[in-house]
């Protein structure tokens, strides 16, 4: 009788503790789904009070402290990360079109894999690696500290100052290190194909201006936008919601750039479908 007391207590134990969990974590995408929504509802009311503040999260976003002395910031990381992704895929894309006897249409491939999809999801990574985790690292600092219970108590909006004013500032820098990135892309992949390859620059250059199209470059900074905004919102959220002491922070992080980079994946593909349909065309060449 004891021995099936003590089974039926340690199942019921064990139900209670899934239950629990389970419970635990349907609360705790509540408080971020709520953290996204006061976030991005408070763009208007961050845009009037906290002007100041937003102007210089956009210069540590962009460059970064001391970045010209450390070769940190931003604009550096999307700029070698770009090129050595962009080498690659001229590498990939010239081998297999040389495989098939068409690598003519080397500039075609770079033109859409580099606008469509490799330069907005560059940038996303960057901005996840280099400034979200540091967003992250200072809300989680602050939130241990009692700093955002201090901000509260002198009725500052904790949210809007710590969350939407990053979130702005990224989504506005976005755009040039974005150009940047994208650029140095186009430079990378015709370097690798025409020059290392000795594939015909005036072929190269007519299926890559055939198929870019200028509806492209608008859909393709459109995605690094929404993706800098998701970044920002996913960090932020973690660093505010960050307990523990210094151990809780960093597990913050790690948690975050993790649930960043899926994000990233996931809206990637939702958005290249919304923006160039399931059967999506290429400009100019009939297809």
């Amino acid at each position: 009788m004891v021995a099936t007391h003590d089974a039926t207590y340690r199942i019921r134990r064990s139900a209670t503790r899934k239950f629990e969990g389970a419970t635990s974590g349907v609360v705790r995408l509540g408080e971020y789904v709520t953290f996204i929504t006061r976030a991005v509802l408070a763009i208007p009311f961050t845009l009037v009070h906290y002007r100041k503040h937003v102007l210089n999260q956009i210069s540590e976003v962009t460059f970064g402290s001391k970045s010209l002395l450390s070769g940190g910031g931003t604009l550096g990381i999307v700029l070698a990360m770009s090129l050595a992704a962009a080498m690659m895929l001229g590498v990939e894309t010239y081998r297999g079109l040389q495989l098939v006897g068409m690598t003519s249409l080397s500039g075609m491939l770079s033109a859409v894999a580099n606008t469509r999809e490799l330069a907005p999801v560059v940038v996303a990574i960057a901005l996840a690696a280099k400034v979200g985790t540091g967003f992250t690292a200072q809300i989680g600092a602050m939130r241990i500290s009692d700093e955002i219970a201090a901000l509260d108590v002198m009725a500052i909006r904790s949210i809007p100052f710590l969350a939407t004013t990053r979130m702005i500032a990224a989504m506005v820098c976005v755009l040039p290190i974005y150009m940047i990135g994208l650029l140095s892309s186009y430079i990378a992949t015709r370097l690798v194909v025409v020059w290392y390859n000795g594939e015909s620059s005036g072929t190269y250059d007519y299926f890559f201006h055939l198929a870019l199209n200028p509806s492209d470059l608008l859909y393709s900074a459109i995605k690094a936008v929404f993706f800098a905004g998701i970044v920002t919102l996913v960090h932020c959220s973690y660093g505010y919601f960050a307990s523990g002491g210094p151990e809780g922070v960093g597990q913050a992080a790690g948690r975050a750039l993790r649930t960043s980079i899926l994000a990233i994946g996931i809206f990637d593909v939702i958005l290249t479908f919304g923006l160039w349909g399931l059967v999506p065309e290429i400009p100019g060449m009939g297809i």
